[in-house]
C-alpha cells in the first residue's frame, strides 16, 4: 500500500501554470512533473474561499450543509477520521486560522500542526513554506528512519501566495527587475489597495498581479523542496501525490480584488493533479471534476470503501468517473470576513454552461463557457438553456436546504 500525500495551495490561480496555457514560467518545477501526473483540466471548488472550499476538499461536502456555522459541523467527517481508524497514520502541516484546531479541522490526526501559537508579522501573517517544509521533513525523517512505518497520509497546506503579496526580491527579479519597492511599500498596496479592493487604477491592479505572480514562483520551489524532501527520505517512489488549490484570487476580472463571495472562473477553476511516480506518461482529463472528488480519491488510493456521507466520487480509475455537473455555495461577502447580514451565493456548471444565483438580491446569470470562457456576457434572458440550469441549481439548493 502506498502513501497518500495532499499538498494544497491556498489561492493559487489555474492560469499560472505553463500545463495549463501560461507562458511565464511562473511554475517551472509543478510543470516539469507533469509526465507523472494525470492533469484535470475542468476541476471546480466548492467555493470561493477557504471556508467555503474546504469543507469540499478535506470532508466531501458542501459549505452550508446543516446551515451556517462558524466551525466544521460534527455531522462532517473529515478523510482524517476515517483513515485513522482504518489504521493509517494522518498527519497535517498547516497556517491558515480558518483551518486550525479552533474551527475544527483537527479531528481525527494523529499529528497536526496549525501553527495558530508561532509568532508572525504584517509582512507575513502566516508560517512561511520554508518553515513548514522543515517542519514536514522533521516529523518525516523521524517516522520513516527504520523503514518498518504504516502507511501514512499527509496533508500539507501552503499559504504562501494569500495576500499581503510581499514576495522576496530574488522572485520580483524574476517577473519584473524594475520594480524596487520595500516590505513595508508592499504592505501598504495591501492595506490601501487589497483590503478596500479599489480597482480605479489598472496600472495598479497590474502591479498587483506582478506581486502575486512572484510568490506564485515562490511557492513553486517550495514545492520543489517538498519533493526533494520525499526523494530524500526515500518515500517519493512509494507515495501518490494528489495537488490542487482551494481556491483563486480575482484582480478586477470582475469588479474586484482579492476572493470575496463570488462564483467565476477566476476562483472557483482550480489546479488539480494527481502525482504517480509509477506512471510512464502524463495524463490529461478533460471532463468536470469537484473538490468533493478530493477525498473519495483518497480514500480509494488507500483500497478503502466509499463513505455514505461523502458528496463526491473517486476520480480513479478514469474510465469509471461519471460525466456530472459541479456545485459550490458560499456567502455573498465582500471583504475579509463574512458578515451576518451574507446571504448564500451559488453556482452550478454543466458541461460548459454554468449558472449563478446570488440569493441577496434573487439575481441569476448564466455563461456559455465555450464562446465566452471569461464570463462576460450573461445569457440568463437569451438562452433556451435558462430554465433547465434553474432547475437544476434549484434542486441541489433544496438538497441542501433539507439537512
Amino acid at each position: 500500500m502506498k502513501n497518500v500525500i495532499l499538498l494544497t495551495i491556498d489561492t493559487l490561480r489555474k492560469d499560472v501554470f505553463g500545463c495549463y496555457g501560461n507562458e511565464s514560467s511562473l511554475t517551472p518545477f509543478m510543470d516539469s512533473i507533469q509526465g507523472k501526473c494525470i492533469r484535470f483540466t475542468k476541476a471546480h471548488a466548492t467555493g470561493p474561499y477557504t471556508q467555503a472550499s474546504f469543507p469540499g476538499i478535506l470532508t466531501s461536502s458542501y459549505y452550508l450543509e446543516y446551515g451556517k456555522q462558524k466551525k466544521l459541523p460534527a455531522q462532517k467527517t473529515l478523510i482524517s477520521e476515517i483513515l485513522k481508524k482504518k489504521g493509517i497514520t494522518t498527519v497535517a502541516f498547516h497556517s491558515n486560522p480558518y483551518l486550525s484546531s479552533y474551527f475544527g479541522y483537527n479531528r481525527g490526526w494523529d499529528m497536526f500542526y496549525d501553527s495558530m501559537e508561532d509568532e508572525v508579522s504584517d509582512t507575513y501573517p502566516f508560517i512561511s513554506g520554508s518553515e513548514v517544509n522543515n517542519r514536514v521533513n522533521k516529523w518525516l525523517s523521524n517516522y520513516v528512519i527504520n523503514r518498518d512505518y504504516k502507511p501514512f497520509f499527509l496533508w500539507v497546506h501552503y499559504m504562501d501566495v494569500h495576500e499581503p503579496y510581499i514576495p522576496e526580491k530574488k522572485y520580483l527579479d524574476m517577473v519584473d527587475s524594475s520594480i524596487d519597492l520595500t516590505k513595508e511599500e508592499m504592505l501598504g498596496l495591501f492595506k490601501n489597495i487589497i483590503l478596500k479592493r479599489d480597482i480605479s487604477n489598472e496600472e495598479t491592479v497590474k502591479f498587483l498581479r506582478k506581486l502575486y505572480n512572484a510568490k506564485v514562483l515562490e511557492t513553486d520551489d517550495y514545492i520543489k523542496d517538498i519533493f526533494n524532501s520525499f526523494e530524500n527520505n526515500r518515500i517519493l517512489e512509494d507515495s501518490i501525490i494528489v495537488i490542487g488549490s482551494d481556491h483563486g484570487d480575482e484582480f478586477g476580472e470582475h469588479g474586484g480584488l482579492s476572493h470575496d463571495g463570488k462564483m467565476y472562473w477566476e476562483l472557483v477553476e482550480v489546479p488539480l493533479f494527481v502525482y504517480d511516480p509509477e506512471r510512464a506518461e502524463g495524463e490529461v482529463y478533460n471532463n468536470l471534476v469537484s473538490n468533493v472528488d478530493i477525498s473519495p480519491t483518497i480514500l480509494h488510493l488507500f483500497g478503502i470503501e466509499a463513505v455514505d456521507n461523502f458528496k463526491g466520487i473517486s476520480l480513479l480509475p478514469l474510465n469509471q468517473y461519471p460525466e456530472k455537473g459541479c456545485f459550490g455555495e458560499a456567502m455573498n461577502k465582500s471583504g475579509p470576513k463574512e458578515k451576518d447580514t451574507d446571504m448564500p451565493i451559488y453556482y452550478y456548471r454543466e458541461e460548459d454552461i454554468k449558472i449563478i444565483y446570488e440569493e441577496s438580491n434573487d439575481n441569476w446569470e448564466m455563461y456559455d463557457l465555450t464562446n465566452d470562457p471569461r464570463e462576460v456576457s450573461n445569457i440568463i434572458n437569451a438562452s433556451p438553456l435558462t430554465e433547465k440550469m434553474k432547475n437544476q441549481l434549484k434542486v441541489r439548493i433544496k438538497k441542501i436546504a433539507k439537512k
